[in-house]
Formats: structure tokens, sequence, C-alpha cells
């Protein structure tokens, strides 16, 4: 299945937007735990946590599983492919544990340490709230070079699919008009 140019740009268009309000996102996130975890302010800490969970719950989410379709859609639709490229096969399997990870660990440690700090505690712990967006975003960098820079080469499957003689096109019947 190849997309359409106007589809494809379309995709490609998605993708980057999305990709670019993942990342900006989990710097904010970042900016966020950080300053949950230095300030002295019970009040600026709670303001924090609950930021984090707000983004976390209405935002984070649902820029991951666009990046990761929009992602999938534009390599299965385009020369790339999904498994031709290392560099596009990297960025899936990240995508999917980044998205995995923000389920699995990022939500909960944020919502461990509102739980805590809005029952009038401290912040459990500062892991909760630094570890996933510290990890989240070396990802996102690192998948953003990569596809700039688009390195290390065709898959064994890419290799195998270039190897491999394509048929030759059917030319048109004569008498037959172009359009």
């Amino acid at each position: 299945m190849k997309l359409s140019r106007p589809a494809r740009r379309a995709s490609l268009v998605v993708h980057v937007t999305v990709s670019a309000c993942w990342l900006g996102l989990t710097l904010g996130l970042l900016a966020l735990g950080i300053t949950a975890t230095t300030t002295g302010s019970a009040a600026t800490v709670e303001a924090s946590v609950r930021t984090m969970k707000l983004f976390a719950d209405w935002l984070l989410l649902p820029l991951a599983f666009l990046t990761l379709l929009s992602g999938v859609l534009l390599s299965l639709g385009t020369k790339w492919g999904l498994a031709r490229h290392r560099w596009v096969w990297t960025k899936f399997w990240l995508t999917l544990a980044t998205t995995t990870a923000t389920v699995l660990a990022l939500r909960p440690g944020v919502n461990s340490a509102v739980t805590a700090v809005a029952a009038g505690g401290p912040l459990p712990d500062a892991g909760d709230v630094l570890f996933g967006p510290v990890v989240s975003l070396s990802a996102y960098v690192f998948m953003t070079v990569i596809s700039v820079l688009k390195p290390w080469g065709l898959t064994r499957r890419g290799r195998r699919l270039r190897a491999t003689p394509r048929p030759a096109p059917v030319p048109a019947p004569l008498g037959s008009a172009r359009r």
C-alpha cells in the first residue's frame, strides 16, 4: 500500500507535529518534576504534581498513540517500510516502549505523588516525577536524531526485498490514452 502524495504529506505533517508535541510535553513534565523535587514550598510541590497529573491524564497518551499510529501509517505507506530500514524499526520499537512505559510507570508514579502530596505529606520519591520524563525525553531526542540522520542502512528483510527482482511494468495496450 502506497500513500498518495497528498496523503503522505498530510500524514507526515501529523506525525511530525504530534511527535514534537510529545517531546515538548515531556520537557514540560521534566520541568515540573524538577520544580516539585527542588522547591521548599509545599504549595508549589502540590501544584507541580497536580499539573503533571493533568498533562499525563489528558495529553500524554493521546499524543503517544497518535505518534505511534501516524508513524506506522507512514512507514507502511511509503518507501521506508516498517521493517526495511533499521532507523525506522528502531523508532517503532522505542515509540512502543515509551508508550508502554507511560502507561505502566510514568502515570502511576505521578498518581502516587499526587495522592501523597494531596494528603498533606511530602513528595514520596523524586524518582516518581523525574525518572519517566528523563528517560522519555532522552528517547525522543534520540528518535529525532535518527529521523534526521537515517543511520544504519537496511535490515535483513530490507536487503532481501531490495535484492528481489521486480516484475517489469506491463505496457499499456496500443491506442489507449494516458491521463
